[in-house]
């Protein structure tokens, strides 16, 4: 019996460090709307993930608006988007420094959660812009790197409209600045 119980708890001790070291980011943005919480996904997307964590250090995202919506998603990430009076253009511009790289996984489907990289025609051309799945759109699968899910708060993500301001997103469990 107590060797049942000591390999019982060493069985616990392992699957919790194991826990701890895979853990994911969890980025939260936080809206005019609400706020939602994003887990992103290093391992099927290092490079994409990298720069998202590095734009949100820099507080990139910051006084941003939503600059599109449509039944299926919801998009933000252009600095452009911080001049109401420059909304014809919003949505052409980004972070300015790119991926590189295409990372997309086909087993990553646009479900409903999944955050992807926007970007003007291939994967690689990503450069910050986010868009997050209200309902699933399986016929862009294989064409965005999907960097993440909504883990807490999808239905903010629902509610957000061009124009809704992103007061800010942050590192989970990060000092703020």
């Amino acid at each position: 019996m107590k060797r049942i119980v000591s390999l019982l708890v060493l069985f616990v001790l392992t699957a919790t460090l194991s826990a701890q070291k895979s853990a994911n980011p969890v980025i939260v943005v936080e809206t005019d709307k609400g706020t939602f919480e994003i887990e992103l996904t290093p391992n099927l997307a290092p490079k994409g993930v990298a720069l998202i964590l590095s734009l949100v250090e820099k507080n990139f995202y910051r006084g941003q608006r939503v600059h599109r919506v449509t039944p299926s998603l919801v998009q933000f990430g252009d600095p452009q988007s911080r001049n109401v009076n420059a909304q014809a253009r919003w949505g052409t511009g980004g972070s300015g420094t790119r991926v590189g790289v295409s990372e997309v996984v086909p087993a990553m489907k646009h479900v409903r959660g999944a955050v992807g990289l926007a970007s003007a025609g291939e994967a690689k051309f990503a450069d910050g812009q986010m868009y997050i799945m209200k309902t699933a759109m399986p016929g862009i699968d294989g064409q965005y790197s999907i960097i993440g899910r909504v883990i807490n708060g999808i239905t903010v993500a629902d509610k957000l409209q061009i124009s809704d301001v992103i007061k800010n997103v942050t590192l989970k469990g990060a000092a703020a600045k």
